[in-house]
């Protein structure tokens, strides 16, 4: 079940960080707010990006939180974008956009199973002692 907790975190920011990189010319010069649309949506894609890569190569709770953390503030601001026009709020500009279209499924989907998978992932993967390893740890 490990490799298919860390296929599924990976492939869900996967599509994040492809869906976010494709859209970020268009966030350009969004309204308010001192961080532009694009940096934000470049900046998600390559924290989505790391997140999912992290998760593959070492799955561990450390890695699993932040790909939680990623992936799940991901859909919070998708869905409050989508809903709310909370315009500028501090440093980021107004991003509301009450339209729906293929693209933002996939990446609510590939977010939503991210962070689902990432939850369970932590909360199932064997926390490491400090020593390095359990086997070590019940020795001492």
């Amino acid at each position: 079940m490990g490799i298919l907790l860390r296929l599924l975190v990976a492939a869900g920011l996967a599509a994040d960080a492809y869906v976010h990189w494709q859209f970020a010319p268009d966030m350009k010069g969004s309204q308010g707010g001192s961080i532009d649309g694009e940096v934000l949506f470049q900046a998600q894609a390559i924290v989505a990006a790391l997140a999912g890569i992290a998760v593959l190569v070492l799955a561990n709770r450390v890695t699993y939180a932040i790909a939680f953390l990623v992936a799940a503030s991901a859909v919070g601001a998708l869905l409050l974008y989508y809903y709310v026009d909370v315009g500028q709020l501090g440093p980021l500009p107004a991003m509301h956009e009450p339209v729906w279209y293929t693209e933002k499924t996939i990446s609510l989907v590939g977010e939503g199973i991210a962070a689902l998978a990432a939850l369970v992932g932590f909360f199932t993967v064997r926390p490491t002692s400090r020593h390095g390893s359990e086997a070590h740890a019940s020795r001492v």
